[in-house]
């Protein structure tokens, strides 16, 4: 089955950002796509200058104009959209970093709030953002059970494993990768190694510009790279199977040969 992953800039104009993105989701429809995957921050753009007060006003609900939008295309082009916002929180002066899963009906199906905030490499995101409380289970999806991470969670190996260990046949990762010395090298090694830990495919839609290197990355179930759009603007597609992670899980068989029966944190 194909995977439509989009790697764009997103503008400062949020109407102008929802445009494209229907554009896109009508020509990943086109191309065949069962899933078109999104990167973080494609509401729009916030520079370092703008103020917390700025973004909550920019910001939405879950059921606000933009996703409902968004849930339209879905259920007019009959495909599975991951896509993500800032999602308006009930602590003053900040919002949820939100991922969202809309299946072919229209309907959001998954919602999922980023626990890990950027606070590093001279970064704070917890200057304006909440951090969500939980990891989402993994959704059902016409390609297989789907996990939801965001950009910096992909940092934290516990969470993936958590979401493999859970079903998850793919784990998507929205991401907006800051530029900066050796950090595309991370990006590659990362989106591999948690393919290859956890026997599944990883899509990981980055954000393209801006302050963002881009480099948007589908790797297999072994690790292997099927599609790097590197910085190109526009849509790459992939195609995915659920029985390769199956055999892969059979051939490799790393999450039934834990022992979780004697790990823990050690006192020394």
């Amino acid at each position: 089955m194909k995977v439509a992953i989009v790697q764009f800039k997103a503008d400062t104009n949020k109407q102008k950002n929802l445009d494209k993105i229907l554009d896109y989701i009508h020509k990943a429809a086109k191309k065949g796509a069962e899933l078109c995957a999104f990167p973080e921050f494609m509401m729009f753009y916030t520079s370092s200058k703008q103020s917390p007060e700025e973004l909550v006003n920019q910001s939405e609900s879950i059921n606000g104009n933009f996703v409902q939008q968004i849930c339209s295309a879905a259920r007019k082009n009959k495909i599975q959209i991951i896509g993500t916002i800032y999602e308006k929180s009930k602590k003053k002066n900040r919002v949820f970093d939100t991922a969202f899963l809309v299946n072919k009906s229209g309907k959001v199906t998954s919602v999922y709030r980023k626990i890990h905030l950027y606070d590093a490499l001279g970064f704070k995101e917890s200057s304006k953002l909440e951090p969500g409380n939980k990891i989402t289970p993994p959704a059902k999806t016409s390609l297989g059970k789907l996990g939801m991470l965001i950009c910096y969670d992909l940092r934290f190996p516990e969470m993936s494993r958590i979401l493999a260990s859970s079903g998850s046949d793919i784990l998507v990762v929205p991401s907006a990768w800051v530029q900066g010395p050796h950090k595309e090298e991370h990006w590659i090694a990362l989106n591999k190694t948690r393919a290859i830990e956890n026997g599944c495919y990883v899509v990981a839609p980055g954000h393209l510009g801006n302050i963002y290197c881009g480099r948007s990355l589908i790797v297999d179930p072994f690790g292997k790279i099927i599609l790097d759009m590197k910085h190109k603007t526009g849509i790459g597609i992939a195609d995915i199977s659920k029985e390769l992670v199956k055999k892969t899980r059979i051939s490799l068989p790393l999450l039934k040969n834990r022992r979780t029966d004697i790990y823990s944190d050690l006192s020394l």
